[in-house]
Formats: C-alpha cells, sequence, structure tokens
C-alpha cells in the first residue's frame, strides 16, 4: 500500500521512524510528512495566515521525509495536496505517539487531529499511541499497527472515519489483544501554578489531575488497564443526536 505517515511529536521522534521502518519491512510504500519540531496538543489548528516550509530530512545520505513547519493537521494537508498530491494513498497513519490519547485527550491530541484530518479528505486513517509515556514501547507499537493492516479491509472503509488505537505498556507478547472501545469521559481537573518573573510579573504553568470515573468497561482507558489494545472509531462530525429532539422541544415549539 502507499502510505501516509505523521505524527505530532516532530519527524525526529523514535516512534514515527520506528513505523516506516516496520512498514517498509512489509514492503509499503511509505512516505512521511511531519512537523520540524514537537506540536504536541495543538489539536486541529491549521496555518492559514503564514506559510508552510516543507523541507527534506535526511539519515546520512538516506531521504526519510519532509518536515513542515506547521500543526500536525497542516502536515497531513500539504501531503496530501502539495508534496505528494500525484500519489493515491490506500492509508494515512499518524504516530507513533509517546503517552495516551484517550477520552477527551483526542480533543487536543495533535496526533488524533492528523488522523482525522486524512478522514475529512476521505482517506481511511488511524492514529496509534503508546500509553506508557517514560520509555514508550514504540517497537510493540509498529507491530500492532501490522497486525491491524493486516486484519483491515481499507476498500471499504466508512466515509469520515479514523481508528485512535492506544497500545498498553505490556510487551507485544504480553498484549492480551485488541478490544473495540468507546471514548471515555477520561478527563482533567486542570489547575495553575502561579509564579514571578524576574521583574514581578505573574506567569502560569497548567497543570492537572487525570478523572477516571467512566465505569463502562468497554472504554478506552478501562480496556487499555487490563492490558488490550484500545481501538476506538471516531468521526470527524461531533453531533450529539440523542439531544435533538429534546432540544427541539424548547427551542422550535
Amino acid at each position: 500500500m502507499n502510505i501516509l505517515l505523521s505524527n505530532d511529536d516532530g519527524i525526529m521522534s523514535p516512534g514515527i521512524i520506528i513505523l516506516k521502518e516496520y512498514l517498509e519491512q512489509k514492503h509499503h510504500n511509505v512516505y512521511v510528512v511531519a512537523p520540524d519540531v514537537e506540536r504536541s496538543s495543538t489539536g486541529h489548528a491549521i496555518t492559514v495566515r503564514n506559510p508552510l516550509w516543507a523541507k527534506e530530512v535526511k539519515f546520512g545520505q538516506v531521504f526519510f521525509g519532509h518536515a513542515v513547519n506547521g500543526t500536525p493537521a497542516d502536515c497531513v494537508k500539504i501531503g496530501l495536496d502539495a508534496i505528494y498530491k500525484n500519489i493515491k494513498f490506500d492509508l494515512i497513519v499518524s504516530g507513533i505517539n509517546r503517552g495516551a490519547n484517550l477520552g477527551t485527550d483526542v480533543l487536543y491530541s495533535g496526533t488524533v487531529s492528523a488522523a482525522l484530518e486524512a478522514a475529512l479528505n476521505g482517506y481511511p486513517s488511524i492514529a496509534v499511541s503508546c500509553v506508557k509515556y517514560s520509555e514508550p514501547n514504540y517497537e510493540d507499537g509498529a507491530k500492532v499497527v501490522l497486525e491491524i493492516i493486516d486484519k483491515l479491509n481499507f476498500e471499504k472503509w466508512p466515509k469520515f472515519t479514523t481508528l485512535n488505537v492506544n497500545v498498553p505498556p505490556n510487551s507485544y507478547y504480553e498484549i492480551r489483544g485488541m478490544k473495540v472501545t468507546k471514548q471515555s469521559s477520561r478527563r482533567y481537573q486542570d489547575y495553575f501554578e502561579e509564579r514571578k518573573d524576574p521583574y514581578g510579573n505573574s506567569y502560569y504553568w497548567m497543570l492537572g489531575n487525570i478523572i477516571e470515573d467512566d465505569p463502562d468497561p468497554e472504554s478506552d482507558y478501562n480496556v487499555v488497564k487490563k492490558g488490550y489494545v484500545s481501538v476506538t472509531p471516531l468521526s470527524v462530525f461531533m453531533t450529539k443526536f440523542d439531544f435533538i429532539e429534546d432540544l427541539k422541544k424548547f427551542l422550535e415549539e
């Protein structure tokens, strides 16, 4: 297959380097367009009032991909519509991300947003993350991606859909399997730590505590905690369908 890779950890991240190696070992044609530096937690931001540069990156004499001075969503856009506009891609993969993308993380995640941008443009896509932030198991994550690719038919992919994949910290042979999951209500209780600069001005560091109170055993973080890979299908659309009829009663009648 022709596969476009991106991420939000930057083009020099071990996650994207290892994933490219594993995909090429299976004889896929892999093209990389990724941020020039880490752009984590940028969400689905795009660049509209500044130019984007795409610079070739080589490891020694070997071409690796294009580094773009933009967001993950920018990278997918420019990869599909400019740099590789003459290539028919079969799949877009974003990652492998360092750290989890569970629950409400998907709203902030550049990794997931890159995959959703691909979905918005009509392409099958996968966002993949290793939940272990310290010493992430990237090679195990790459093996999971290969397994998913082998099992799925991307020619019959539902429109505007991506898969959000979270790999538990277990080694590949200790992973208990895959579970199709729901996005959980896992979220953060934010707080700000105030500090003073040398001139007496206040500045703030945002910190937060994770709230995990979703009782659904099929929710993403509950499955990961049990040692399974969580695979959550996501849509680019966010309509709250089960509230429409009640809302009509208040606003239309």
